[in-house]
């Protein structure tokens, strides 16, 4: 007695896994009916299968929309029948998206980051002032904290400093400025862990002596 096997590897590739082989040979069929009656009953009748095996695309917006070019795909887009919706392309569907540009870093110092250009940036555009002022000093602690962080030794303010200066563009330099930036080691400090909460041990049951009856 000979069994005739068939195994995954030696099937047809399903183009849509999700609704099995059986499907996928209902859509083959379907697509070999001669009479464009017979394929229109029978593409919405598959339609309705896929819709019922599917429950929670039913509160996806234009359900029926997405079930169709299921079934147009799944087809190979060979399928010809009367739809209220049009056949989807196929170029348009396997056409590759365009390449996305990988982001540069913003300099030679990649410690600091690119958020510390933009905010260099978005400081070069600020009014002379207080408030410029204060942020190119922020700007140059959270510098001087990215450096730490990378190298851990001290790091002499001029340092940063200079490379504040090469990243605007010799627009802003503080060499002259008398202001120094923040200690190393309140940069580098630590949170301090939150205090656990105290498990109160069981005290002992006290012992109650039972009077004796009279």
């Amino acid at each position: 007695m000979e069994l005739d096997l068939e195994y995954n590897s030696e099937r047809e590739h399903l183009i849509i896994p999700e609704y099995g082989r059986h499907i996928q040979k209902m859509i083959n069929h379907c697509v070999g009916l001669e009479d464009v009656n017979d394929r229109n009953k029978m593409a919405k009748a598959i339609v309705d299968v896929m819709g019922n095996l599917q429950p929670h695309l039913r509160d996806v917006p234009d359900f029926q929309h997405k079930l169709w070019d299921q079934l147009y795909i799944m087809s190979d887009y060979k399928l010809e029948v009367d739809s209220s919706f049009p056949k989807p392309e196929k170029e348009v569907l396997q056409a590759k998206p365009d390449r996305l540009p990988y982001p540069k870093s913003a300099s030679k110092y990649r410690f600091y980051g690119n958020n510390i250009q933009i905010m260099i940036d978005k400081a070069l555009t600020w009014d002379e002032g207080e408030m410029k002022d204060a942020l190119v000093y922020t700007i140059a602690n959270h510098m001087k904290k990215c450096y730490l962080n990378w190298n851990k030794d001290t790091v002499e303010d001029k340092v940063i400093f200079k490379h504040l200066t090469e990243l605007s563009g010799g627009k802003i330099n503080l060499d002259s400025e008398s202001e120094e930036l923040s200690e190393s080691r309140n940069l580098l400090r630590k949170k301090p862990n939150r205090p656990t909460k105290s498990v109160h041990k069981h005290q002992p049951k006290k012992n109650y002596k039972k009077k004796p009856r009279n």
